[in-house]
């Protein structure tokens, strides 16, 4: 198996929002605002421009200058990593050698939009974007939302690849990390994806987690971290029972709107999304918000 790439990257890692202003143009200044935030409260990277930074609502500047916003606000203290979400396969190639120009620390790359493709061309797809890069990348194995699932076949093939040194593991079978594990051992930096998995992910080997809710609540994400990291059980299973309403936001079709309305509850950034995605409504909207607020006023200290 081939000697990876160097790569350090634990913690907590929220999917980070894009702000938009009225007009529904990329707000800058909020977004390092949101991005801010989250660095002062602790956190141990950034994840942009994935599902939940709205990533493929996003022109190709836009892309480029909110990465570049997030590296000037990082200050080179934690990891920024670019996801990689693009229609074709020379698209996120070409993105990944500007975000390297730009400064990003490394990718999350998710297959091709759109087209479901075999098992070789999504390895052909991977080993591509991998090639256009020497920053190390993580794979983002989703496949209730990207209808292809990476078997541990493909990683195997992929483990070939110096700088593929990650995945972030967003399928609902919590199975899936030992399975990993098993196969490859301290091969891949296993990080949680899904938040209502968060728990068994960490507890059963994962080094990290890409966390969406975490934008809302992230002084919570991080107790519950490091008190799995201590060995606290007790203490744990606690915090996540507490979170575990808001949690399952991460899995449902409108998790974007959802979470991003969660953060302007707690005066945290704006609940704008871009269409063909739009805000919360109705009987939905009014539970989400009753969720947020009983999740506020019963925080674990």
């Amino acid at each position: 198996m081939t000697t990876p790439v160097s790569c350090t990257w634990s913690g907590v890692f929220p999917a980070a929002t894009t702000q938009f202003n009225a007009a529904l143009d990329v707000d800058l200044p909020a977004t390092q605002r949101v991005q801010r935030g989250l660095l002062n409260d602790g956190v141990h990277g950034l994840v942009l421009m994935g599902t939940v930074g709205e990533g493929n609502s996003l022109t190709a500047e836009e892309k480029r200058r909110v990465l570049a916003a997030a590296v000037e606000v990082s200050e080179g203290k934690v990891p920024v990593i670019a996801g990689v979400s693009e229609f074709t396969t020379a698209a996120a190639a070409s993105f990944v050698r500007d975000a390297e120009r730009i400064g990003a620390s490394g990718f999350m790359v998710l297959p091709a939009m759109v087209y479901v493709p075999t098992a070789a061309e999504l390895e052909f797809h991977f080993r591509t974007v991998a090639a256009a890069t020497g920053l190390p990348i993580m794979l983002y194995n989703n496949p209730p939302s990207y209808r292809v699932n990476i078997d541990i076949a493909t990683l195997g093939r992929l483990a070939e690849v110096p700088n593929i040194v990650s995945i972030k593991e967003s399928a609902p079978d919590s199975r899936r990390f030992t399975d990993i594990i098993n196969a490859f051992g301290e091969r891949f930096v296993v990080f949680a994806g899904l938040d209502d998995i968060a728990f068994e992910g960490l507890t059963l080997g994962a080094k990290g987690w890409v966390s969406g809710l975490t934008n809302a609540f992230p002084v919570e994400s991080l107790l519950l971290y490091s008190a799995l990291c201590d060995g606290n059980l007790e203490t744990a299973r606690k915090i996540y029972r507490w979170f575990m309403p808001l949690l399952h936001l991460d899995s449902e079709h409108d998790l974007v709107q959802s979470i991003k309305l969660a953060e302007q509850i707690m005066g945290r950034g704006s609940e704008r999304v871009r269409p063909p995605r739009l805000p919360l409504s109705g009987e939905r909207r009014a539970a989400v918000i009753a969720m947020v607020e009983r999740a506020r006023d019963s925080r674990p200290r």
